[in-house]
Order: C-alpha cells, then structure tokens, then sequence
C-alpha cells in the first residue's frame, strides 16, 4: 500500500508598512507594528511517512537533495538546514523518537527575495508534519513554533512578522511586544478598496537577491547601541503603520503611495546595505514614469520592490522597469493562511 502524502500551502507576504519594528530588541523595548497582506505566491511541502529509518530532504526549486538516517538530532548544516531544524524540533517537542519521513519543498520566488521565503518555508514543512502527526496546534502556536525554529534553534537573524503572516494570510496589523508577545489584528477592508490597492502596488523583481541576515543584524546592533538615527527612524516607520492603516480602512487609497514613500527615506535609515545605487536606481526610474511611491521589501538590499502606481499608470511603469532588467509579478490578495490536506 503506497505511503499517504500530505500537503501544505503558505502564502508569501508583501510587507506594506512598519517592516523593521518587529526586529528586537526594538519592539522588546518600545512595541512594534506592522501592517502586511498574503499573496498568491507560495511555499509549498509534501511529506511521506517512511516504514524504513530514513531522513529524505528535497528542495526541488533549489535542485537540493539529501538522505540522511533517522536520527536526532540531525546535523544542523547545509544543504537544506532549514529542513533539517524542522525535523528535529517536531521529534523534540513531539514524537520524542527519530521517524522516516521524505519531506518535499518548493518556492514560487527565488530565495532572498524579501517576501519571507524562509520563514514561510518553515511554516509550510511544519504544516505538513501538522496534517501527518495530527499535532494539536492552532495559529498562534504554529506561527510561534516557525519563529522559534527559524530564530532560536537555527539563530537566524530576523523580525516576527512573516511566520504569522504566512500562517493566518490575509491582510492584518500586527502588534509585537516584549516577551515573544504578538497580536495580529485581522483588517476588515471593503472589497473594492483592497481590489483597487491590487491593481495600483506593483511588486517588482530586481534580478538580485541577498542575505538578510547581515542587514538585521547590523540594524540589531544600531539599535541596541541607541543609535539615534536608527531609533528615530524606527519610531517613525511605526507611525506610517498606523497610518497605512487607517488610509486602508478608510478607502483612502491613493494617500499609499505617499506613506511608502515617507517610509522608504526612513528605512534607508536603519542600517548600511539597505539601499543601493541600483535599487536608487530601480526607485527613481519607477517615480518618473507614474508611481508616487514604494519600498523595498523585506530587510533590504535586494529582492522585491513595491510600487504604488495611481490611475492607469502601472502599464508606464511597468514598462520603465522591465528596461533595467528586473521583471513584475502578477499577484492577488488572498485571504487564506496556511492549508494542509492528504493527498
């Protein structure tokens, strides 16, 4: 009899505002938030319970591969670390014995690209051993579960927003406190209003990608220093948040360009690697054919950008940054969190 597959599904997430405030110890000391939106690109995990002592890791879109015996822990070093951290917190935390297992992974984005891809991978080969172990969780203790594996366990350097996008999707403003404490706060926006901010935020592919992990953990130190350009910065990308959104609630679209771009002169602000010649580059050619404003995504220095582009001027826009190189992907809002299934 052929070995049942379960499947598991995240969304990436576009982070529309205050990115960089869930970083401690900022929000430790002062609170964070952020406002951000699931989208329709994915991390997806297919997992095989095997009766042999067997470990197989497989990261298709990386063209990744190893077999390892079932033993715990196993070793925490690439290829597939992430995968690995996984394994060993599920048998830590909840078999308490090593098990065959073939766990199966993909992304629809490259890596470093600033969409949470690590993190949503993490939700998403958790969500399968969820659905096969039948683990009792729910989405604060799945989320919370990623963040550990990913921060903890592994020590890789980075905020709390993206486990807890990809585990509740949709569009939410998410509070961080002192002591691992997270209130997401799901947003109840009209249809048309979220249809037309769809239709104008342009998410852009600069052909490069880069590791995170440098650039957090140089805002870290700025921070913890007191650094208070960086703090200021901060406290001021915490203000955009809120003011993102109430312009979202309120239908007040077209004002979201004008938040990105308040945003984005204060991010630039949080650490060196954060903007580059060409992501200057990207930034102004975007600005000079239509849009009214955007950010870089995630941590900075590569990876996607957005682009709040009012009216009919995306197609402009659109076309001003092909020329550099880059490519836009087509995307939509979706309300969906992580989805687990047997196949």
């Amino acid at each position: 009899m052929q070995a049942k597959l379960y499947r598991s599904r995240a969304p990436l997430r576009i982070g529309l505002s205050g990115g960089g405030t869930d970083v401690s110890p900022y929000c430790d000391l002062y609170g964070g938030a952020v406002l951000n939106a699931a989208i329709s690109l994915y991390a997806h995990a297919s997992l095989k319970l095997l009766p042999e002592p067997i470990v197989r890791l497989e990261a298709r879109d990386k063209k990744q591969k190893v077999e390892l015996p079932a033993i715990y822990p196993l070793p925490l070093e690439e290829p597939l670390f992430l995968l690995r951290g996984v394994y060993n917190r599920i048998v830590r935390d909840f078999t308490q014995q090593p098990f065959g297992a073939h766990l199966t992974t993909s992304v629809d984005v490259p890596p470093g690209s600033g969409l949470g891809t690590s993190s949503t991978l993490v939700v998403a080969a958790v969500g399968a051993f969820v659905e096969a172990l039948s683990l009792p969780l729910g989405e604060y203790e799945i989320a919370r579960l990623a963040y550990e594996i990913e921060r903890i366990d592994l020590k890789q350097a980075g905020g709390r927003q993206d486990q807890y996008a990809a585990t509740f999707g949709g569009v939410n403003f998410m509070e961080f406190y002192a002591e691992e404490r997270v209130i997401v706060n799901p947003l109840r926006i009209k249809p048309e209003y979220l249809y037309e901010l769809e239709n104008n935020l342009l998410l852009y592919y600069t052909a490069t990608s880069r590791f995170s992990s440098a650039i957090i953990e140089a805002q870290k130190e700025r921070i913890a220093q007191g650094a208070q350009e960086s703090l200021e910065a901060t406290h001021r990308l915490k203000e955009e948040a809120f003011r993102m959104k109430e312009a979202l609630l309120k239908g007040r679209i077209n004002e979201i360009g004008e938040i990105l771009h308040t945003a984005f002169q204060y991010k630039r602000k949080l650490a060196e690697g954060i903007s580059t010649p060409f992501i200057e580059e990207v930034y102004e050619t975007a600005r000079k054919a239509g849009a009214t404003g955007g950010k870089i995504s995630g941590a900075g220095g590569g990876g996607f950008m957005i682009f709040y582009c009012p009216g009919d001027t995306r197609y402009d826009v659109e076309e001003a940054l092909t020329s550099l190189g880059g490519r836009v992907f087509p995307y939509q809002f979706v309300r969906h969190g992580l989805l687990t299934w047997v196949a």
